[in-house]
């Protein structure tokens, strides 16, 4: 029985109908419901399934027109369903920040997978003994960006008498950012200790870039051509002295703002042995209304592109309240939808009793959150919503609207629910 079958949508399930019975997710297409006729409970998280199916594919597209690979990052949506669509679209494996997401990516069936993360807990490492003992076909690689780390890895392996090695990434990080060896020095002193270990080998280097991009194609293409030169440097003084094990060498990078700006470090040539160059993208799958749509517009432009992704993650909600001139309540708060970037946007409008949608006027804007309401401002001598109206919400970073929703429908663009994912944070 897979992940998708065991999913069974009842009472217990947040807007799915309270007196519907239970069905499993591969049956709700049967039900005939649709959003526009308010078959659902509102706040709704819903996935555009045309949208969704465009990003999955054009993201690998990308990827093997580049030459490299794709491992999308779990974390984004941790969506058993969803990590399926990626792996069967192409994908050579997932990536993941802890353990426990690895161990949802392998039950999905992922069998080869990126900890982008350094691992260094005794119950961590278990687990992932665990799990590579329990699948022989599974192969992981973590981080590890210092030799107390690594030290942590070999006291482990003493205790436990593990006899095997971990495959593992040296992390080259930023100055003032999160992890990874700071300098060159560090970097080959740290990666002689990898080399030497009896419970760790190298198998490449990693790097995110995430973190000096600004939205602004020139500062993020200096900012972060001059990171992947310090990781090329690193890369090639480790190949000289033969530090990496295995036939290959991996290089992975790539978050989901400036990920075509680290394709020339996936594609190192001129090292002793083959590169794979492995993208760890995770929001794209989904895409987003605002931090993302903005910083793919310019990857449109770097790229000579006329499109790329399209927003596929939305949350439905109906205006329950028109108290006074120029503001509306809104069935959505915190508990449902992201607001860790920016807050969420109006994107469509269909007055209530109907199945019309539009987009919504530019003077409605979200000015803030509750928990469970979103206030929605608007130029009372323009359109004004009404009471049952429906406001379609979008939203600005994915990853925060999905860990609030144990699963969220899958829609068609004329609002029939044809399926439903869940989610396992």
């Amino acid at each position: 029985m897979t992940i998708t079958d065991e999913l069974i949508l009842d009472h217990r399930s947040k807007s799915y109908p309270l007196g519907a019975a239970p069905c499993r997710a591969s049956d709700i297409a049967s039900r005939g419901w649709n959003v526009l006729a308010d078959d659902l409970p509102y706040p709704l998280a819903a996935i555009r399934r045309s949208a969704l199916a465009h990003n999955i594919a054009w993201m690998q597209d990308f990827a093997q027109r580049k030459g490299v690979l794709l491992a999308p990052h779990g974390k984004t949506t941790m969506s058993p369903e969803l990590f399926r669509q990626q792996l069967a679209g192409g994908a050579w494996g997932l990536t993941f920040a802890t353990i426990f997401q690895l161990a949802v990516g392998v039950e999905a069936g992922a069998r080869r997978a990126i900890i982008a993360n350094q691992v260094l807990g005794d119950a961590d490492l278990d687990g992932l003994a665990g799990l590579l003992a329990a699948h022989a076909d599974l192969r992981v690689w973590f981080l590890v960006d210092s030799l107390a780390q690594l030290a942590m890895i070999e006291q482990w392996a003493r205790r436990r008498g593990f006899a095997g090695k971990f495959d593992t990434l040296m992390e080259i990080g930023v100055p003032g950012q999160r992890t990874g060896v700071r300098t060159q020095g560090e970097a080959v002193t740290l990666a002689r200790a990898i080399a030497r270990s009896p419970a760790a080998q190298l198998g490449g280097i990693e790097c995110y870039e995430g973190g000096v991009a600004k939205c602004d194609s020139e500062h993020d293409a200096k900012e972060v051509s001059a990171l992947v030169h310090r990781v090329t440097e690193a890369v090639r003084a480790c190949d000289a002295e033969n530090l990496f094990a295995g036939d290959t060498i991996l290089l992975t990078a790539g978050g989901s703002a400036v990920f075509d700006l680290v394709v020339p470090l996936l594609r190192t040539q001129g090292l002793s042995r083959p590169v794979q160059g492995v993208l760890r993208s995770g929001c794209y799958v989904t895409h987003d209304h605002g931090n993302y749509k903005r910083f793919l517009q310019l990857v449109e432009k770097r790229e000579g592109l006329d499109e790329s992704l399209r927003a596929a993650l939305e949350v439905w909600s109906m205006v329950q309240s028109v108290p006074e001139p120029g503001l509306a309540l809104l069935t959505c708060g915190r508990r449902d939808i992201s607001y860790d970037i920016e807050l969420p946007m109006p994107v469509k409008h269909s007055p209530r009793g109907t199945r019309e949608v539009t987009g919504v006027p530019a003077d409605w804007k979200i000015s803030a959150l509750n928990d469970q309401h979103a206030y929605l401002r608007f130029d009372p001598a323009g359109r004004v919503p009404q009471v049952g109206d429906r406001v379609v919400l979008g939203i600005s970073h994915p990853c925060t609207t999905f860990d609030k929703w144990r699963w969220l429908a899958v829609i068609e663009d004329d609002g029939a629910v044809s399926g439903a994912i869940s989610t396992r944070f």
